[in-house]
């Protein structure tokens, strides 16, 4: 048996490769291919383009790259439709994976989408082009469930893998030595995205926050895992500008995870990172920043007033979120250290992030390969 499976950024990666081992210890002789990213292809799905071939941010940015991304498509589709699949799940990647799963289906290919989009916060009409790309959605948010119930389309709730991959109780000083730093001096992660576009906005607004906390508070150390060694190129001007506050941040090739169990605060950038976070139990500040013309699209299509997922889980500001022009060095680090210095609020926000971790925490895998092997046995 065949099935293909299409991530398009670091974070479907992830979430794809253990569902892809489920499979296959379900199914030992499964051939998994597509477009997969290191941990896919150790679960043993063959690449046919590697994950960052994809992986491109915000709408000004795709007009550029979209003659490429369309001929991609192309050529996946046509060769997926020749391996004579039983089926394809496209991983997250809406923009890319809905239009090929449409077509397809079309074909009499079974489709499985795993991630919904987020329909809650954007774009809602878009659940219509999901009804008809998908057999199935795989959802990882359960207030997600009733949506879909309600519009009729097969879902199906499988919890969040982070929630299984980290840990109800962390182990900070541990953390710490393992990243070679010492325990005693509290420590901020720093956290501006893992996309070479998102250091590129505001990785020099995390540095220079980081240099005005310094300056308050002596004792701080900081901590900056990056998603890829070439982001360092990015980072260099800001921290040679950084001067004496740059010998205090630390930066680390990958180990976000790592970081985060380390630290005693966080300023993240929006996106699963915000999730993570709050799974590690951390008090946080979230901010964002895109070229205007995509921040100018996105807010004409928002229809949630937070960008933060620990916020949307919540329903309310749990943690501060600046976006676009508030997040300026001087407003992220009064908005973290203000959080930090509020002891009965970071206890607050540990026990609601305890709580969103258990209820996201399921057999994710498990559930994800019962329900792709479900549909293909479902479908005529």
């Amino acid at each position: 048996m065949f099935i293909g499976f299409v991530a398009g950024e670091a974070s479907g990666d992830l979430l794809a490769a253990p569902v892809i081992a489920a499979l296959r210890q379900r199914l030992p002789a499964l051939q998994v291919a597509g477009i997969a990213g290191e941990r896919m292809i150790e679960a043993g799905a063959a690449a046919w383009w590697h994950v960052r071939e994809l992986s491109v941010r915000g709408y000004a940015e795709v007009l550029g790259e979209l003659p490429r991304l369309l001929r991609m498509r192309s050529v996946l589709r046509s060769r997926l439709l020749a391996a004579r699949p039983a089926a394809v799940v496209g991983v997250d990647s809406p923009d890319f994976n809905l239009r090929l799963e449409i077509q397809l289906r079309a074909a009499g290919v079974p489709t499985v989408h795993y991630v919904s989009p987020s329909i809650w916060a954007w774009r809602p009409k878009r659940i219509e082009k999901v009804r008809r790309a998908a057999d199935r959605v795989l959802l990882v948010f359960p207030f997600e469930q009733k949506i879909y119930d309600d519009a009729g389309i097969a879902a199906t709730y499988v919890g969040h893998p982070l929630a299984s991959a980290i840990p109800s109780r962390v182990d900070a000083a541990a953390a710490c030595g393992r990243l070679g730093l010492p325990a005693a001096e509290p420590l901020i992660a720093l956290l501006p995205g893992s996309r070479r576009a998102e250091v590129q906005h505001i990785g020099a607004a995390f540095v220079e926050a980081a240099a005005l906390m310094l300056r308050r508070e002596p004792r701080l150390r900081f901590v900056l895992p990056l998603a890829e060694p070439r982001l360092r190129e990015l980072l260099a001007p800001a921290l040679q500008a950084a001067a004496a506050a740059a010998e205090r941040i630390v930066l680390v090739d990958g180990r976000s995870h790592d970081c985060l169990e380390a630290a005693d605060g966080v300023l993240v950038a929006s996106g699963t990172a915000t999730l993570e976070t709050a799974l590690f139990g951390k008090p946080m500040v979230i901010a964002y920043r895109m070229p205007p013309a995509s921040y100018w699209i996105m807010r004409r299509m928002g229809t949630l007033t937070y960008i933060g997922l620990p916020n949307i889980l919540a329903g309310e500001a749990l943690v501060p979120e600046l976006i676009q022009d508030d997040a300026t060095p001087r407003r992220l680090a009064d908005a973290l250290l203000a959080l930090l210095a509020d002891a009965p609020r970071c206890a607050a926000l540990r026990e609601r992030f305890a709580a969103m971790h258990e209820s996201l925490r399921r057999d994710t895998p498990g559930l994800a390969a019962e329900a792709i092997l479900a549909t293909i046995g479902r479908r005529p």
